[in-house]
């Protein structure tokens, strides 16, 4: 049995991105660019299983994911290019990391030193990516305490830097001064660590999607682009990249009903009747990742026509205003995210849809609940 609600995943359409990030880098001034695909939290919502064979076919050399059970359901699923893990590694069970062939990310002095016991305790040399902290405070390495904290990293005998990256934490904010900042940190942090010892040549990687979008020289060896792979661009900026969107989210009218003046629609009581009206239930609601505040405040399309969501959102249903529509019958197509016609007025995407109710569109397409079903094309 299939719901009504199901998320459709383009997969060409998200190698078709893949290729254009890869396009829009080259030619940089220092050659271009290769690029770390982000598939964390589920591939954002898109299934991370599919997506991830999918970028590898497209190329990809590297994935990135949020933590070793991440890592650990991309190679069940098959793939074979190195994963890295961002992830904290302090307080985790290392042995995914041997077993799974994943590359670790050492964030903390804590961290290096459990990876080095366990790598010692096999008998192996096995590579990381070390993170700076260069002021985004979470995880990573100071980058004006290296010469503490540093050495005794670099000395241990069972692991081997491959990369040095750090994370920008302003990258979709234009004009904010901590992003150059953060560049400018980082590029003397890679001073520091060649003048402790580091083996040349390491790969340096600091872009996300914004970054990536905002300033070339944030490129450095590697990219790391999230949302971008999946057509959506990180708002407020724009992009030339010709990008397609990989997720639309469909369901069907499984109920019409009529109200009269005055009448009201759901918990609370929240949209009351001036005049008759006609009202279309939709069976997704906050249980599928709708969030709440897209009651009043959020659109769909029925008909290739927009209609507001009515009332509250409910666990499993929301409610829209088909009045204006004229016949609403059950089984049409309900569009809450993608298009319903040729027209720009005839799409509805996550950056709309998370501007509508002061979100971002990485929630929007991340809190997309499991027990939708997605159906994938190639």
């Amino acid at each position: 049995m299939i719901r009504s609600t199901i998320a459709r995943v383009d997969l060409a359409a998200l190698q078709f991105n893949f290729r254009a990030i890869q396009e829009f880098l080259a030619p940089s001034h220092s050659g271009r660019p290769s690029v770390i695909a982000v598939v964390k939290a589920n591939a954002y919502g898109h299934g991370a299983e599919r997506v991830a064979l999918a970028l590898e076919q497209a190329g990809a050399t590297m994935l990135a994911c949020a933590d070793i059970e991440e890592g650990i359901v991309l190679r069940r699923a098959g793939v074979r290019v190195p994963v890295l893990v961002f992830g904290a590694l302090s307080v985790s069970d290392l042995d995914g990391i041997f077993e799974y062939a994943l590359t670790p990310t050492i964030s903390t002095p804590s961290a290096a030193r459990a990876l080095q016991v366990a790598a010692a305790r096999r008998g192996i040399v096995i590579g990381y990516h070390l993170k700076l902290d260069t002021g985004m405070n979470r995880l990573g390495f100071r980058h004006d305490n290296l010469a503490r904290t540093l050495p005794a990293v670099l000395g241990s005998l069972n692991l081997r830097l491959e990369a040095v990256y750090t994370h920008f934490a302003t990258a979709d904010s234009p004009g904010h001064k901590l992003f150059t900042d953060q560049r400018e940190r980082f590029e003397r942090a890679l001073q520091t660590i060649g003048a402790l010892g580091a083996p040349a040549g390491v790969t340096r990687h600091a872009a996300n999607s914004a970054a990536l979008l905002r300033d070339s020289r944030t490129w450095y060896d590697v990219v790391r682009p999230g949302l971008l792979l999946y057509g959506i661009v990180p708002p407020p900026l724009a992009s030339t990249i010709p990008l397609k969107p990989v997720m639309s989210l469909t369901s069907r009218v499984v109920a019409v009903k009529g109200l009269r003046p005055g009448e009201s629609v759901g918990y609370g009581c929240r949209f009351n009747t001036n005049g008759p009206a006609t009202i279309a239930v939709v069976p997704a609601g906050y249980a599928d990742g709708l969030d709440l505040r897209l009651g009043q405040h959020g659109h769909v399309l029925i008909r290739g026509r927009r209609v507001p969501i009515v009332g509250a959102v409910s666990m499993d249903m929301i409610t829209v205003d088909v009045t204006e529509l004229g016949e609403v019958e059950p089984g049409d197509e309900v569009v809450l995210i993608g298009e319903q016609g040729s027209e720009a007025w005839q799409r509805i995407d996550a950056r709309e849809m998370a501007a509508a109710i002061g979100t971002i569109p990485y929630e929007i397409v991340c809190r997309i609940g499991t027990r939708i079903e997605r159906q994938y094309s190639a």
